[in-house]
């Protein structure tokens, strides 16, 4: 009989608990690694003034990701320091001015960037603070570049050309941790 009741006092104890740790857990605690499929970008220009064009392309799906979790590629970084667009570039809704500086940091695995935090803690573990991952829509356009476009955009620095990088994409599950 005492065992019994013990063994219905755990049972109820472990019942009690079990609701509390759904509400305390977070996704990327419930889940070790990311398995969505991400949106990715290439270099699609250079400028002879260290300016880089990094871009959707036909590759890139914006809505879904088009690249399984389980590749291993850069994640693309941006430095926004409010730097003026050079003469040359005429930023527009398709193709923005990042304001700032792109580069992208060495391989990795998609299943390891389990929320848009560590894919910015990425970008500032390789490159320092004031960085974080690059996003769909950082092109800006418009009087004194007030506007947010989307699909690319310009900016100063150097990402290697003919491979594809991690971007992120606000509002759409699109990214490895959606």
């Amino acid at each position: 009989m005492r065992k019994s009741l013990r063994r219905s006092a755990a049972t109820a104890a472990v019942a009690a608990v079990l609701p509390l740790l759904a509400l305390t857990t977070t996704p990327a605690q419930a889940a070790a690694t990311a398995d969505h499929a991400g949106m990715t970008w290439t270099v699609t220009g250079k400028g002879t003034d260290g300016t880089v064009h990094v871009s959707s392309d036909a590759s890139t799906n914006a809505y879904n990701g088009d690249t399984p979790a389980t590749a291993t590629l850069s994640v693309l970084c941006l430095r926004v320091t409010g730097v003026p667009a050079p003469a040359g570039v005429n930023p527009g809704f398709y193709d923005g001015w990042g304001a700032g500086t792109v580069a992208a940091t060495p391989p990795v695995q998609g299943t390891t960037l389990t929320s848009r935090a560590v894919a910015d803690d990425l970008c500032v573990q390789y490159y320092g603070t004031g960085w974080r991952m690059a996003e769909h829509h950082d092109g800006r356009y418009g009087p004194n570049l007030e506007y947010s476009g989307g699909w690319s955009f310009w900016a100063y620095g150097y990402v290697p050309e003919g491979v594809r990088f991690w971007t992120a994409i606000d509002g759409q599950p699109a990214n490895p941790w959606s």
